[in-house]
């Protein structure tokens, strides 16, 4: 019969670091737009899987030499292609004990609402009265939560105690129902240092505004995070002003009025890998700063010989670059 040992191991065989299960109350009162029971009517539970962000994929970007690994081992790699073989082979697993299983190995990117969660104009029309606009989002971090694999820091990352922020998120939804893990009740991970809020490069995460929402009884909290700043400055750029040389291209960074940032060493924004996400910034403050502020305190089950950074952080002096005084190496290390 199956049961929850059965679905962890199946898991965690076929290459899940972590599984945890939650029941299908627990995402009572969930927007309709985020509801799984618009997904699943039938649910009875909801499997959580973590797959590491491995921390030599972060070495490149705090080196400034190798950009692209984090967003295509780190991030798409994990999202696109290997999450969901692991996802499908524990769904297979349970439908071949006869339960329905819902494999969804990262976001869908026809979701119908926006990153602010409003509804997209013009994408997609409930197909009848009550139910949601194709398609539902799941929320991954908030589905972990409540699958008890860790806890919401404020940044509004997932941390979990053994990777702290470097984790990506696959659900399974079933109309099997597995007996639950309970809500992390670990140690606390966010100690509110707010190194993600003073170290994110687009300044998107507020120190003083935050969100309250009410998880299964849990009162959970996080920074109110604007969201345009937060892709400008993912992909590398910032805006631009009167300053930036006329003979340089505004844009370049995917909306008006953006240049390259310090934090970026492209003239552009580099093309997406796997479908969606430049990842140029690293989570240089909502995961590399978490990360190096939770190694430090010494909170984390996985633990490695050496620091992880080494050298003081380099940034790139485009001011320079374009009046002439560019220095052969074009960059310096000033933090």
């Amino acid at each position: 019969m199956l049961n929850a040992e059965m679905v962890k191991k199946q898991a965690r065989a076929l290459g899940a670091d972590v599984v945890g299960i939650g029941n299908i109350e627990r995402w009572k009162g969930a927007p309709l737009q985020m509801d799984p029971l618009q997904i699943m009517p039938e649910a009875k539970s909801v499997i959580g899987l973590v797959f590491r962000v491995m921390r030599g994929s972060l070495r490149g970007i705090e080196e400034g030499t190798f950009f692209s690994n984090y967003p295509a081992m780190g991030y798409g790699g994990i999202t696109y292609m290997f999450m969901p073989m692991v996802v499908r082979g524990v769904c297979q697993m349970i439908e071949d004990e006869g339960y329905e299983a819902f494999p969804m190995g990262g976001q869908s990117d026809w979701r119908g609402i926006d990153n602010v969660g409003d509804l997209k104009p013009g994408f997609s029309r409930p197909v009848e009265p009550g139910k949601a606009t194709p398609d539902v989002m799941l929320h991954l971090r908030i589905g972990a939560y409540l699958c008890g694999l860790g806890e919401i820091g404020y940044s509004k990352m997932l941390l979990t105690p053994q990777f702290g922020p470097r984790n990506r998120v696959g659900l399974i939804l079933t109309e099997a129902e597995i007996e639950p893990d309970p809500i992390y009740e670990g140690p606390p991970l966010c100690n509110r240092c707010m190194a993600c809020v003073t170290q994110c490069p687009g300044h998107a995460i507020s120190g003083e505004k935050t969100v309250k929402v009410n998880l299964a009884g849990h009162e959970v909290e996080w920074g109110e995070i604007d969201n345009t700043r937060c892709i400008v400055a993912f992909r590398g750029g910032e805006e631009a002003d009167d300053t930036w040389p006329e003979e340089q291209e505004y844009g370049a960074y995917g909306s008006k009025r953006t240049r390259p940032a310090e934090w970026s060493p492209f003239h552009k924004k580099p093309k997406n890998l796997y479908n969606t996400g430049e990842a140029v910034c690293g989570g240089r403050g909502c995961m590399r700063a978490c990360m190096i502020s939770l190694e430090n305190r010494g909170v984390l089950q996985n633990k490695f010989h050496q620091k992880f950074r080494r050298r003081k952080p380099w940034s790139v002096d485009w001011a320079a670059e374009h009046t002439g005084e560019r220095t052969e190496e074009g960059a310096g290390r000033t933090e």
